[in-house]
């Protein structure tokens, strides 16, 4: 899955006005490891996103990609979410959105929901502490793997470990500001 060179481009462009206001060098090595992010749906993992940009630039550092999307998460060029098996993933869209995760095979999709934006948190969460953001993660099945199973394919077997409460889905806080209830 790809994202459109339109897209990207101005996801890169995002990156780059980000960098300079906050006083960032815009290193070809950053702007490389952002690019592959910008350019893809799949949300992969810091080692995938090494292995490609390493394709690319072949002197790149494990160590420079790690550090620099820690730094890209830092600037909320990025988000890292975790998933399964607590490997974090990364996303590169910034926009508003929503993450269904596979619980057999570990894909994960975005998707809009208006009503899921405007989810009101319980006051039992405010007391917490300030609320920076809601993101849902919806676990199940995907359907690749459901044909599969359908066909014979698998066990059955999933990590119900890994699904929540509230029929599977998880609320964690990642967005700036509080959200009114």
């Amino acid at each position: 899955m790809t994202v459109p060179k339109a897209e990207v481009e101005r996801r890169v462009r995002r990156f780059v006005e980000t960098c300079r206001r906050s006083g960032l060098k815009v290193t070809h090595q950053r702007t490389e490891v952002f690019r592959e992010l910008a350019g893809r749906e799949d949300h992969p993992a810091a080692e995938t996103v090494y292995r490609e940009v390493r394709r690319r630039l072949p002197s790149i550092s494990r160590d420079t990609v790690y550090r620099t999307l820690a730094l890209l998460q830092a600037q909320g060029l990025i988000r890292k979410t975790q998933v399964l098996r607590n490997e974090g993933r990364y996303d590169a869209n910034a926009e508003p959105h929503h993450h269904f995760v596979c619980t057999v095979c570990g894909r994960i999709e975005d998707f809009e929901s208006p009503a899921l934006d405007e989810l009101p948190l319980p006051p039992s969460v405010r007391a917490l502490g300030s609320v920076q953001s809601a993101h849902v993660q919806v676990r199940g099945t995907c359907s690749a793997c459901a044909g599969r199973e359908a066909r014979g394919g698998r066990d059955g077997k999933t990590e119900q470990g890994e699904a929540v409460a509230l029929g599977g889905r998880v609320m964690t806080l990642e967005r700036k500001g509080d959200r009114d209830e």
